[in-house]
């Protein structure tokens, strides 16, 4: 079983349609793969035709019944998607009030790893689309998570947003008392505007080996999918939005197998 954290402490970077992109791609070589919507903003959730407002059971139901009842709080969250061998553990606007109604209370920070190894024998893929801000959902994802994967609009302002996430993940190793490995995945690049061709060398001027050599380039069938609900690579499989998420999967299923390649803060 491998499990992506996606995460960056800046929104509009691409964190959802990576998780979408990545996620259709190994459902469609037929491996089963979950999702799971940690954002309280439910953007994932709602991708795939749930009301993160109104859904009755959700990752919320697993902080509040993880104690007493957890495998049925786990099955009972768990939604089928309109692909085949894709699955979401949905998101519920509740789960912004966690970090004020959990307080002080310890052994919330695993949730999700208990929650993952009770499915880790359905489930050989795990990705999991994480909110932007840290809290308990962020740490509970960050501590379940074999690798992390950070998305990075290419401008300038996105790159703070970086060093805020690489200053929460050094933060949350010291705790793992482990390195986490990272993939730095430049998004939204258009080679047509200097920004886009400045930030990508900044990136990967200071940030280098933790860079993908690749990049997920401006693509407006993004939108169209997720406005009809259907990842990119089930309705546009040509598109070149596809064909980069399709390196990408290659190259994370590369390092997969060589992780001593990645960066670990």
């Amino acid at each position: 079983m491998t499990i992506w954290a996606v995460a960056n402490q800046k929104g509009g970077v691409g964190k959802t349609t990576t998780v979408v992109s990545l996620a259709s791609l190994l459902a469609e070589q037929g491996q089963p793969t979950l999702i799971l919507d940690m954002d309280p903003h439910g953007s994932l959730t709602s991708y795939f035709g749930h009301d993160p407002d109104t859904i009755e059971n959700s990752i919320y139901t697993l902080f509040q019944k993880m104690d007493s009842s957890p495998n049925s709080a786990i099955f009972n969250s768990l939604k089928k998607t309109n692909c085949s061998n894709l699955y979401l553990l949905p998101a519920s606007t509740a789960m912004a009030t966690l970090d004020r109604q959990l307080g002080a209370q310890g052994g919330k920070g695993l949730v999700i790893k208990k929650t993952l190894a009770v499915l880790k024998d359905r489930f050989p893929n795990i990705l999991i689309d994480c909110p932007p801000m840290l809290g308990v959902l962020m740490i509970n994802a960050l501590a379940a998570c074999d690798q992390l994967l950070i998305p990075v609009q290419t401008e300038f302002l996105a790159l703070k947003g970086l060093e805020r996430m690489l200053h929460t993940l050094g933060m949350i190793n010291h705790s793992r008392k482990q390195g986490l490995p990272y993939v730095i995945i430049p998004t939204m690049y258009d080679k047509r505007t200097n920004s886009s061709v400045q930030s990508l060398k900044s990136l990967n001027d200071v940030h280098g080996i933790g860079v993908w050599d690749k990049v997920i380039p401006i693509d407006t069938h993004f939108r169209d999918a997720s406005r009809a609900g259907i990842p990119l690579p089930v309705m546009k499989p040509s598109s070149r939005g596809v064909i980069a998420y399709t390196e990408l999967l290659k190259y994370l299923t590369h390092i997969e197998h060589n992780p001593e390649e990645l960066p670990h803060v």
